[in-house]
């Protein structure tokens, strides 16, 4: 039998490896990514304020940020088999209950807590450990392919959600997110994990005896500035995207654009993230990772931009900028991160240092969701929420020029 680690299997099995990661985060992120567009259909039902179901979405961005620290303490200590098995029994029992809920204390509990922890033990966490075990050279651009599937994730699930619900309702699109994670659960039992745990021969991140060696702990990567600008870079810039993101198909539908029209544009925003965080790991191969990391924001910036004059002129060519450049630069900025950290961090820690940082995010994410949501409760529109996207992802960019070792990190 052909040894896997010979030059053509362990070619294939990488390539399997990075598609596996790829599907695994395009599903479990894209399917939470879906809640903008139960957003209306449960705000009606339920006669729920905006912000509070908004606080739905935030519980379950503060779970995926805490649930990122535990995925890379679960990763290092029992290793992926277990994550995977673990995070995707946990989303199937989410997207199975989610489906009969009637009261906010449930939602909190399936979409907030269990779809949260889910999605954070079977996301870029172990990700990013398993990909650097198979990729030495180019190891951003893999590291970019994977992070993509976010972006590939929200391109597929959000306009399918959308359609489910207009044609049936929100109960049978969250009954058919069950389903799928059912399927993906029996692909978690059959995959051959202690070959695919091992990493490839020649990579200088590879497991030895059944352990990554070497490499900072947590304990001592907290105590690095790199760290904590990966934390706070993580914190600031999710404040300002996930501010934007989850409102944008109810502010499209209140521009005047149809639910499928605003669900199909959030969708290609999706898309385009695909594509922008994919160039942003090849282009970051190429140059000074803080240059390319200030374009992103750039782009960011102009989509903000747009949507805020939305409300004077609804147009579909305002809504092409919004997308476009939203689209490109949304979660740009994770490869670069991820990247980074597999080199600074290598080692027996990577995975626990790595979901620290990532509760960032988690924190950033809920607050900018929460936070958008409650001053829109608070004021009516949406102009002081833009603000403090605005001004959080400045902060977000800024980092990547003011921490030292972010900003001249090798290429």
């Amino acid at each position: 039998m052909t040894s896997v680690n010979s030059t053509k299997g362990a070619a294939s099995l990488a390539l399997l490896v990075l598609l596996y990661c790829l599907l695994l985060t395009a599903l479990s992120r894209g399917m939470g990514e879906t809640f903008g567009v139960f957003l209306l259909p449960l705000s009606t039902q339920f006669d729920w304020e905006r912000a509070t179901v908004a606080s739905v979405y935030s519980l379950y961005m503060v779970c995926l940020g805490l649930g990122s620290l535990l995925s890379g303490m679960a990763f290092d200590r029992f290793g992926a088999r277990f994550n995977y098995t673990v995070g995707v029994t946990l989303l199937l029992t989410a997207y199975t209950l989610a489906g009969f809920l009637t009261n906010l204390w449930q939602f909190y509990v399936a979409i907030g807590i269990c779809a949260g922890f889910g999605a954070a033990l079977v996301g870029i966490v172990p990700t990013q450990s398993l990909v650097s075990r198979w990729f030495d050279r180019r190891l951003g651009t893999a590291l970019s392919i994977a992070y993509a599937g976010q972006g590939l994730g929200a391109l597929l699930m959000v306009p399918l959600a959308q359609l489910i619900i207009e044609r049936v309702n929100w109960q049978a699109a969250y009954h058919s997110a069950g389903w799928l994670f059912a399927a993906v659960l029996v692909l978690v039992i059959l995959l051959p994990w202690k070959a695919i745990e091992q990493g490839a021969v020649d990579n200088p991140r590879r497991v030895q005896q059944g352990k990554s060696r070497g490499g900072p702990s947590l304990a001592e990567a907290a105590k690095t500035r790199a760290f904590w600008g990966f934390f706070f870079i993580f914190t600031t810039t999710a404040i300002g995207i996930f501010g934007i993101s989850l409102q944008t198909v109810a502010y499209l539908i209140e521009r005047g654009f149809s639910e499928v029209e605003s669900a199909l544009a959030f969708g290609i925003v999706g898309m385009l993230s695909f594509a922008g965080m994919a160039l942003t790991g090849l282009a970051a191969d190429r140059w000074p990772r803080h240059l390319v990391a200030t374009c992103s924001y750039f782009l960011s910036f102009v989509g903000i931009a747009a949507l805020f004059l939305m409300q004077y002129q609804a147009s579909w060519f305002l809504l092409g900028v919004f997308v476009a450049t939203f689209g490109l630069s949304a979660g740009a900025r994770g490869p670069i991160i991820t990247t980074l950290m597999a080199e600074i961090f290598a080692g027996r820690g990577l995975a626990s240092i790595y979901g620290a940082s990532n509760l960032g995010q988690g924190l950033g994410a809920a607050t900018g969701a929460f936070g958008a949501g409650l001053l829109f409760d608070l004021t009516g529109n949406y102009n002081t929420g833009f603000l403090m996207c605005t001004l959080f992802t400045m902060a977000g960019a800024a980092l990547f020029w003011i921490v030292p070792e972010i900003r001249y990190a090798k290429r």
